[in-house]
């Protein structure tokens, strides 16, 4: 008779699982977002002196308005239906059109590049005079 010197396998699998090195793993990520967080919102606010300008509801424009266009370039110049203005001249200008039965729409153009100072000095005029139908152009209206 022949002797067998196998060892007997075990029929069961193994039912134990070292999670050690996972609950590691999971700290270490946690850690590192921790750390990482307030970096990454410090990286993210930029500080800008934005503007001021007063909050008032506005109503849809009328289509029959006739439109004027005031455009600022990036040097701050004044263009009011392509006329080179200046603000003293442009004030006057938006005075008059204050003082229409049927105030026109104001449209604003603006180079990309310019300061927001002049945009807000614009709009500050405008509200002054009570020439609140305002539209903005963009570069997609071209």
């Amino acid at each position: 008779m022949a002797r067998n010197f196998r060892r007997p396998r075990a029929a069961q699998p193994i039912a134990e699982l070292n999670v050690t090195n996972l609950i590691d793993l999971g700290f270490m990520l946690l850690i590192i977002f921790m750390v990482a967080t307030p970096l990454i919102q410090k990286e993210q606010t930029m500080a800008v002196k934005l503007p001021t300008e007063a909050k008032t509801p506005q109503d849809r424009p009328d289509p029959t308005l006739r439109t004027e266009t005031v455009t600022i370039d990036a040097k701050g110049n004044f263009y009011l239906d392509g006329r080179a203005l200046s603000f003293r001249e442009l004030q006057v200008q938006l005075r008059a059109f204050s003082g229409e039965p049927r105030q026109p729409i104001i449209r604003l153009g603006g180079d990309e590049a310019s300061i927001w100072k002049y945009e807000a000095q614009l709009i500050a005029e405008l509200k002054k005079d009570n020439l609140l139908k305002l539209e903005i152009a963009t570069e997609a209206d071209r």
